[in-house]
């Protein structure tokens, strides 16, 4: 429906400037986004109960009359109380109660039959509904739609907008999907499905909408993954002719594991197919990335190549440049690291350098994006966190090279299916496994008036000579109870660990106060590091055996989990305390999680399903768009489904040409061109 994406929403009746701005905070701003703007769920008032035999403290519809007239009073502090006595055939009395609605009185008429929607609550006198949804019973919808809202714009305008827009629709209607995928996958017509999302008769209507709709989200992402990726390996790729993954092992002070060995492999496959590479490599905390890592750089390096590494924050690069520089120390092999706090002549030489090609490695934040870096011979991009990242970022990385080979890591786990979803142009490698040694990291939650005791825990393994974490959401004091770490870590020192060295970490520090703290932490000069979480990436420090998390109810599953791997990465016996008063039921599921497993993936799972995609990843981070309708989660099976269309498509009419997949081809420009890949 391009033509309709390109009619301003302010041609529907009733939408001026003001509501039109509203709109645009939900991400609508024509009359086609308003018909792909998806309700998120429906009030089903197509049974309607008796009043003497509707269930209490539970949401139904009732079909009723006046008894008498509405009757206005005025309570303390001026509330104004409008109560209606009610009734059906049942010949059962309700009374409804109104706050603050002066409307109740000028429009509930004697003479009217009304439908109402609410929770009835009872007891041995009287029943009665609290500010219940009403409406005349012979203009009422069965099905109405909830839809996703912004202060000044109701539900209900939402409908009505979405009304008009769908007598907007052209007659006949070219639907995008070919007649052949709707009747082999049983799905409904786009018309059928646009007006039973938004207007549905019964739910069995709205079901059907969502299937077809959900499969068509699903469908178009799809293809337009496979095409960039498929676009990419296209490409004249650069050849690693020596093959250097043995003698690289060889050197190491310690045997990868098999998940290591594989993912190796895979990556050296690659690099010697004549395609670039673009492969994930997805790793819980701990897993052996950057080993990998080291290893594709070693092997650039030695086929005449350079490579670049690009991680989201200082601290993690200083702490991937240190890392590589033991790994690759005695090979000949130079490093540079480029961050924003070198100094002019330390940017001179490394700039230089790897103009000239006499540096191999370049480890660095956005820095290695500046229009003034420049390699002679890039042959390897590597990305971590790449969650942090857009996928505009790493391909302007890659851009510095003529098709370099590219490498993305992330230590958020993934399911399997997901990351397929969320990195759907790139080669999976999973690190499965632990190196051995790794001990698990006990996790306790524990309430505010604990915390003295662990303190106590704390000082015990400062005087064995371990190191600890403290980890606070605030950076300044507010409002609310949470800790500052200034605040946070002058109380410690002060009142109940004054003969502990402590420090602190934020990010409102200077990178050379940061880099300062986090060399003295590393170096066992500071007993017990309080800090924000920009400690979540990037502190290796085996002899911390400690991590305590206050307010963690503050946090996603996932976050937790990556805070956690910041401990346990000695010998030492390693716990983490999580510090919570939260009683709502999802933050205590979170902590009875969290202490209850150690695996990264079935963390990654209950974190989607307590939080939702949005909340998890972030279509922002990913670069992917936000899902109007699908699920992550619940629509797993129609992923599949469409991921074997889609293969099955592009293998028949890559480019989407004939006649019955153009709208298909239209559907997937205007995906790309949103994410600013056309």
């Amino acid at each position: 429906m391009p033509s309709l994406y390109e009619l301003p929403i302010t041609n529907l009746k009733g939408v001026g400037e003001t509501r039109a701005r509203l709109y645009q905070k939900l991400g609508v701003d024509s009359v086609g986004a308003l018909l792909r703007f998806y309700p998120r769920s429906y009030v089903d008032m197509s049974h309607v109960f008796p009043i003497a035999h509707a269930p209490l403290e539970t949401p139904c519809a009732l079909r009723v009359r006046l008894l008498s007239p509405p009757v206005e009073t005025r309570v303390k502090g001026g509330m104004l109380l409008t109560k209606v006595t009610v009734s059906d055939d049942s010949a059962f009395p309700l009374t409804l109660t109104f706050f603050n609605n002066p409307y109740i009185k000028r429009s509930m008429k004697m003479d009217t039959e009304y439908l109402l929607y609410g929770k009835i609550t009872a007891n041995f006198l009287k029943r009665e509904m609290t500010a219940p949804e009403w409406m005349q019973a012979e203009t009422a919808p069965a099905i109405r739609p909830v839809y996703r809202q912004t202060k000044g714009l109701t539900s209900r305008m939402i409908q009505e907008n979405a009304r008009q827009a769908l007598s907007l629709l052209p007659d006949p209607m070219r639907d995008p999907l070919p007649s052949a995928i709707r009747e082999q996958y049983q799905l409904c017509h786009l018309r059928y499905a646009l007006e039973n999302i938004h207007l549905p008769q019964d739910m069995l209507g709205a079901e059907l909408a969502r299937k077809r709709l959900i499969f068509e989200e699903l469908l178009v992402l799809q293809l337009a993954l496979l095409r960039m990726k498929s676009r990419s390996r296209k490409a004249s790729g650069i050849i690693f002719e020596k093959d250097t993954l043995e003698e690289f092992c060889a050197r190491l002070p310690f045997t990868p594991t098999s998940a290591q060995i594989r993912a190796m492999k895979e990556c050296t496959a690659d690099l010697r197919s004549g395609f670039p590479m673009n492969r994930l490599i997805q790793g819980d905390v701990g897993s052996g990335k950057t080993a990998v890592a080291a290893a594709l750089c070693y092997a650039a390096a030695k086929n005449g190549f350079q490579a670049a590494l690009m991680a989201p924050t200082e601290i993690l690069a200083q702490q991937h440049f240190s890392t590589l520089s033991q790994f690759l120390e005695g090979t000949g092999i130079s490093l540079t690291l480029l961050t924003g706090s070198l100094s002019a002549k330390e940017k001179r030489e490394a700039l230089s350098g790897l103009e000239n090609g006499s540096i191999s490695l370049a480890v660095g934040t956005h820095a290695l994006l500046s229009q003034g870096v420049h390699f002679t011979n890039l042959g390897l991009v590597i990305t971590d966190e790449q969650h942090r990242f857009g996928v505009a970022q790493r391909e302007a990385l890659a851009g510095k090279g003529k098709s370099p080979h590219l490498l993305v890591m992330s230590a958020t786990p993934i399911p399997r299916t997901l990351a397929l979803m969320i990195y759907g142009d790139l080669d999976l490698s999973v690190l499965d496994e632990l190196p051995p040694g790794r001990t698990p990291v006990k996790t306790y939650a524990i309430s505010s008036d604990k915390r003295q005791r662990a303190f106590g825990f704390l000082r015990k393994h400062v005087r064995q000579g371990l190191q600890c974490y403290i980890i606070c959401p605030m950076i300044e004091e507010s409002a609310n109870d949470m800790a500052s770490v200034s605040q946070y870590a002058e109380s410690l020192q002060k009142n109940w660990l004054p003969d502990c060295r402590i420090g602190q970490l934020h990010g409102k520090m200077s990178s050379q106060e940061k880099e300062v703290i986090m060399k003295q932490f590393a170096q066992g000069e500071i007993d017990i590091l309080v800090s924000t979480t920009v400690v979540e990436v990037g502190m290796d420090v085996p002899n911390a055996a400690v991590m305590m998390i206050e307010n963690a109810e503050r946090y996603g599953l996932s976050q937790l989990h990556q805070l956690r791997g910041r401990v346990g990465r000695g010998k030492a016996a390693s716990t983490c305390i999580l510090v919570s008063d939260a009683q709502n039921e999802e933050a205590q599921a979170r902590m009875r999680i969290m202490c209850s497993t150690s695996d990264g993936f079935r963390i990654a799972d209950e974190d989607l399903r307590l939080r939702g995609p949005g909340d998890f990843f972030g279509s922002r981070q990913h670069g992917l768009p936000e899902l109007k309708i699908a699920g992550l989660l619940s629509d797993t099976s129609t992923l599949r489904e469409t991921q074997e269309v889609a293969r099955n498509l592009l293998r028949e009419d890559f480019s989407l040409e004939q006649p019955e997949h153009r709208g298909l081809r239209g559907e997937v420009s205007l995906l790309l061109k949103n994410l600013g890949k056309n």
